[in-house]
C-alpha cells in the first residue's frame, strides 16, 4: 500500500511528525515551482530565494498570520503537531519558531495525505503571497 492510499483513520494514527516530514517536502516543492514560474533566476539564486520561504522563522510567521482562517479541524492538526515531543534541537531557529514551523508543515502534510488538494492549494497560495508581501 502506498502512503497516499492510506485512509483518514490510518493517517490520524500517524505521528504528527510524519505529517510534518512529508509536509516539509510538499511545501518546498511548491515554493520551488512557484519561484521558477515567477522569476528568471539561476539555480543558486533560486536556492537563496527559496530559503526566505522555507526557514522555520518564516513558516512560523506564516502560520501565525493564517491561524484565524483555519477550520477547527485544521487548528487541531496544528495543535497536535506543535505539541508533539520532538527530540530534534534546531540549529538556526528559536524553539518556539521551530515548533510553529513544524506545526505548519504538519498541516501541509496532513492535507496532502488526506487528499484535500483544493484546501492545500488554497493555504499554499495564501502562504506564498503572504511571504512574498513580507519581503
Amino acid at each position: 500500500m502506498e502512503l497516499k492510499d492510506k485512509n483518514e483513520t490510518e493517517i490520524n494514527t500517524m505521528s504528527p511528525l510524519i505529517w510534518a516530514y512529508i509536509g516539509d517536502a510538499v511545501y518546498e516543492l511548491y515554493i520551488r515551482e512557484n519561484l521558477i514560474q515567477q522569476t528568471n533566476l539561476k539555480p543558486h539564486k533560486l536556492h537563496l530565494e527559496s530559503i526566505k520561504y522555507v526557514k522555520a522563522s518564516e513558516q512560523a510567521k506564516i502560520l501565525r498570520k493564517i491561524m484565524e482562517e483555519l477550520t477547527e479541524d485544521e487548528k487541531e492538526i496544528v495543535r497536535r503537531t506543535r505539541n508533539t515531543k520532538n527530540h530534534h534541537i534546531p540549529k538556526n531557529a528559536e524553539i518556539e519558531d521551530y515548533m510553529y514551523a513544524t506545526a505548519y508543515e504538519g498541516l501541509i502534510g496532513y492535507l496532502y495525505l488526506t487528499k484535500q488538494e483544493e484546501r492545500l492549494q488554497e493555504i499554499m497560495k495564501k502562504s506564498f503571497l503572504l511571504k512574498k508581501n513580507m519581503l
